[in-house]
């Protein structure tokens, strides 16, 4: 039986914990993980293949993998995802008969992923409010006709989950491309994409361009915005393994995070039994939005010190005496103030970083989801540069993306601003003229549907209704939509905001095998630090009716396509033919079916690493960037995205976060273990004399406003928990804090949701809320 959410909740409450992170908890909380999906044997069996060289990539996050060194190449956080979708549970054409969309739209999103994976292609029925069963081949026909329907190609939106793999990711952006439109957003738009702009114009490309054995040899590691102990926990054995051996770590984070502080891991006996290892040497708790004050200190430390590398600025960079003249006339009072650190607290972090033969800096979502992201990741890297900490052993910026194939799918194509030199390989390869204007990105799509210039949308994967800001806007935009379509493997929030026609197609998992004309077959997937290798599942598929990704898209394409010259339908009898096409399309990649076939696969050429920097002057760039610049003043006086409202009338900044039963919008359970949090997602956490200072304690519920230029914004009934964190700052998880975000507040220059830096008030709470009542919209 499905589990429908009738049983309540947990009470809930809060807990300290003060345990180190892993250790025997993570085992537990594992165990529990598999058990609650009815796997306990198969899930287990199921994880001695995960990020193994002959195994599957784990669908959880883009952490590397260190292939064959270990049975035991999952953490916590893996094992349920892994057992989430090699869950016993199935969601069939009687479960959908049996609950209306307006009855689903009522339940959580806990309860709503926890039915299990879907079974079959379904379509919305209107007369009923119900989804029922179609055929693949009429499922096909359907979104053919409509896209054929539209008088113009451009007037569709082709949406790309992470998780894609690079076969799939490279199939869809070529039947898209034959279509005739560039609209292909993508998770990107929302994370890291400010690290792409950044280090793209800075080093001549978006991607890091450390290894997992720079992480060997690193005199020092810096922290930015990241809390690996949740969100890649397999991080957190690189950093155990370098502070044991002496390494110096700095965490630089508004919350203090427990995988930051302490670590217990599980595969040692003695840390098992009850040891951990100190991570962080330093632990700084900057202000929410204070990361580039916090960089710039760092570098006019190392600048007035003269403590750079003059030999590598002069060979290999272009731009330095106009930083370093923008350094020194930087005030501390100004650094102060903006990073709400101390000067004694920026000049220690300096020297430590002075002191280091070899430097990596890593940052997160917590650095790319600001107005200012691209300037403070630029700084960042301007403070790598003017100590040559790029190109030489144990150095090197290290964005740690989220999605495991989310940097895969970008080299595959999946980018709405394509490069020319791309699009001509493409063009030539499958004899077509690919278009070239650019097309939307994730914003810009919602815009469009919103404004009906957008009228076909198309997900390959996510869940876009709950991952995307402005749930009002963004709600009300795909409602618009002629057809909404998602391909998907369990239901979620999407499927219940819907167009007026809707389909779900259901696929294939990682952990399942994929059976093709040309017998069992495997995908290829990149991590984060441009690693290419296979992935071949293992279980038996949910169901029969299943298809892979690859296949969804090969016979959508010949459905949409008939006088397309690609041989879709021959290309998915064996992958290694797709394999073949992105050898001769995507730089890097020749001789792909053999290199990938070594254990372990191959790494993607760095040029960085090689002192090699396809930039406009073949140097590396150093960028200028103020703490406050022009478009921050219009912003303060109300005239631009993301102004920040006067103190009195939003006087905290709220930061969004995932619990630790959460990977992105999937909600494992509603708990926070780390943060001792049980039973409640609807959480807001606070310093405790600002509690104080309003009148509110610590368990009340509150209502949190943000205030933004074009109006206010209400989510209510959040819980409030006392937590380590600046005065000013506060804290929620998301998608349940996405409607506080309005859609034209975004990054400069890279346009993802300005979701880590909300300006908010607090107001007491007085109504009450019902059990699996669904946040409510904002005002």
């Amino acid at each position: 039986m499905p589990d429908v959410p009738s049983k309540p909740r947990d009470t809930p409450h809060v807990e300290r914990y003060d345990k180190p992170a892993g250790g025997a908890d993570a085992l537990k909380s594992s165990w529990h993980a598999l058990r609650e999906q009815h796997v306990l044997v198969r899930g287990a069996q199921t994880l001695l293949s995960t990020n193994q060289p002959r195994g599957f990539d784990c669908p959880g996050c883009a952490w590397p993998d260190r292939n064959g060194h270990s049975s035991f190449e999952f953490c916590e956080n893996g094992v349920k995802a892994v057992a989430n979708e090699a869950t016993s549970k199935r969601v069939t054409a009687e479960f959908f008969a049996a609950h209306a969309v307006s009855e689903l739209a009522t339940w959580d999103d806990h309860a709503l992923e926890a039915q299990g994976r879907l079974t079959e292609p379904m379509a919305y029925d209107a007369a009923t409010d119900r989804y029922v069963p179609i055929g693949w081949d009429a499922a096909f026909g359907r979104i053919a006709a409509a896209l054929s329907a539209l008088p113009s190609p451009d007037e569709a939106v082709f949406y790309t989950s992470g998780r894609t793999s690079n076969e799939a990711a490279f199939l869809y952006q070529l039947f898209v491309r034959e279509f005739g439109t560039n609209n292909l957003p993508d998770c990107s738009n929302m994370c890291h994409e400010p690290s792409g702009v950044a280090l793209g114009e800075q080093i001549g490309s978006g991607k890091g361009s450390v290894t997992l054995e720079d992480f060997e040899q690193a005199g020092a590691i810096f922290v930015f915005g990241q809390n690996p102990g949740t969100n890649h926990p397999r991080m957190l054995t690189e950093l155990r393994s370098a502070a044991r051996r002496g390494c110096p770590i700095l965490a630089f984070n508004p919350l203090r995070e427990r995988g930051l502080e302490r670590f217990a891991d599980p595969k040692v006996p003695a840390e098992l039994l009850g040891g951990s290892t100190r991570i962080a040497s330093d632990y700084f708790q900057p202000r929410i939005g204070g990361d580039l004050a916090v960089a710039t200190a760092l570098a006019k430390v190392v600048v007035e010190r003269d403590a750079v590398d003059r030999d590598f600025i002069s060979t290999c960079t272009t731009g330095f005496e106009a930083l370093a003249d923008a350094l020194r006339a930087a005030r501390w009072v100004d650094l102060e103030r903006e990073s709400g650190l101390s000067r004694d607290q920026l000049e220690h972090a300096a020297r430590v970083y002075i002191d280091s033969p070899a430097t990596i800096i890593c940052w997160g979502m917590g650095i790319t989801q600001h107005r200012r992201s691209v300037a403070t990741i630029q700084m960042l890297m301007n403070l790598l540069l003017l100590r040559g900490n790029i190109g030489r052993p144990g150095a090197g910026p290290c964005p740690v993306r989220g999605h495991s194939n989310v940097q895969g799918d970008r080299t595959m194509g999946i980018y709405e601003k394509p490069d020319p030199a791309f699009l001509d390989r493409l063009g030539e390869v499958f004899e077509f003229t690919p278009p070239r204007a650019d097309g939307f990105d994730t914003i810009a799509a919602i815009e469009a549907m919103r404004d009906g210039r957008a009228k076909v949308f198309f997900a390959m994967g996510g869940n876009f209704a709950a991952a995307t800001p402005d749930s009002t806007q963004t709600h009300a935009a795909l409602r618009r939509c002629d057809l909404t379509v998602h391909v998907s493997t369990k239901p979620n929030r999407s499927h219940l905001v819907h167009g007026r026609e809707a389909l779900i197609l259901p696929c294939l998992g990682r952990t399942e095998i994929d059976v093709q004309a040309g017998g069992p077959q495997a995908v290829t997937v990149e991590d984060s630090m441009s690693m290419v290798h296979l992935s071949a599942g293992m279980n038996p598929p949910a169901s029969d009716a299943l298809l892979s990704e690859p296949a969804i898209v090969a016979r959508l394409a010949a459905a949409t396509l008939p006088r397309s010259r690609t041989p879709w339908r021959w290309l998915v009898e064996d992958y290694d033919r797709i394999r073949e096409r992105i050898a001769q399309v995507v730089e890097g990649f020749a001789d792909f079916n053999a290199r990938v076939r070594v254990p372990g696969g191959f790494h993607l050429r760095h040029p960085a690493r090689h002192l090699e920097f396809p930039t406009s002057s073949g140097r590396a760039g150093f960028f200028v960037h103020p703490l406050v610049d022009g478009a921050a003043s219009a912003a303060a006086a109300g005239a631009d995205n993301g102004a920040t409202p006067p103190g009195d009338a939003a006087p905290f900044q709220l930061t969004t976060i995932r619990s630790h039963e959460q990977y992105n919008t999937t909600v494992y359970g509603l708990d926070d273990r780390y943060r001792g949090v049980h039973g409640e997602r609807r959480v807001c956490f606070a310093n405790a004399d600002d509690l104080a200072a309003l009148g509110l304690a610590d368990g009340e519920r509150v209502d949190i406003t943000s205030v933004w230029h074009d109006g206010e914004r209400t989510v209510r009934g959040f819980l409030l928990v006392a937590y380590d964190l600046p005065r000013g700052c506060l804290a929620s998880y998301f998608p349940e804090t996405n409607p506080l975000v309005p859609l034209d507040s975004h990054a400069e220059r890279a346009r993802t949701p300005t979701s880590k830096s909300i300006p908010v008030r607090l107001a007491r709470h007085t109504a009450t809320q019902k059990p699996y009542e669904p946040s409510p919209s904002p005002a």
